[in-house]
């Protein structure tokens, strides 16, 4: 479309899965479009930085966790509208997170506003961002 405002974003998120097969979400909180809706942990890719350091720094801020990233599980591509009418194409690669420590917390006033682990059966239920809703109909 002639005169669209067009951006592209780079970001990483990592799937987390304890020992009792629950996976590891976070709730998008009020600060952005999708309030309320639960995803992986993760985010932007900051110019000139490793995904996989995005990845660790993005899991600390968001759950409080130090992860080890393991194997490149996905990568997905969307293209959507955002309220203020640009074409957002997001590139969202998606990583296992083989190990982590520290204490689950939620993010203080950044992008998400609560973090948890979640069985299959529970995330079933939730509402997911749409890439999400992808990743775990792959993986569960």
């Amino acid at each position: 479309m002639p005169g669209t405002k067009k951006r592209q974003r780079i970001a990483v998120y990592g799937v987390a899965r304890d020992d009792e097969g629950r996976i590891l979400l976070a709730r998008a909180s009020p600060a952005i479009t999708l309030q309320g809706r639960w995803f992986l942990p993760g985010g932007g890719v900051h110019h000139g930085e490793c995904p996989t350091d995005s990845l660790t720094r993005e899991m600390e801020e968001e759950s409080g966790l130090t992860v080890k990233v393991g194997l490149l599980l996905d990568v997905l591509s969307d293209v959507r509208t955002i309220p203020d009418g640009t074409s957002l194409h997001t590139v969202r690669i998606i990583y296992r997170v083989d190990s982590w420590s520290g204490t689950l917390r939620p993010e203080v006033d950044g992008t998400t506003d609560a973090v948890g682990w979640f069985t299959p059966e529970e995330v079933r239920t939730m509402p997911l961002a749409q890439y999400v809703q992808t990743v775990v109909d792959r993986l569960l």
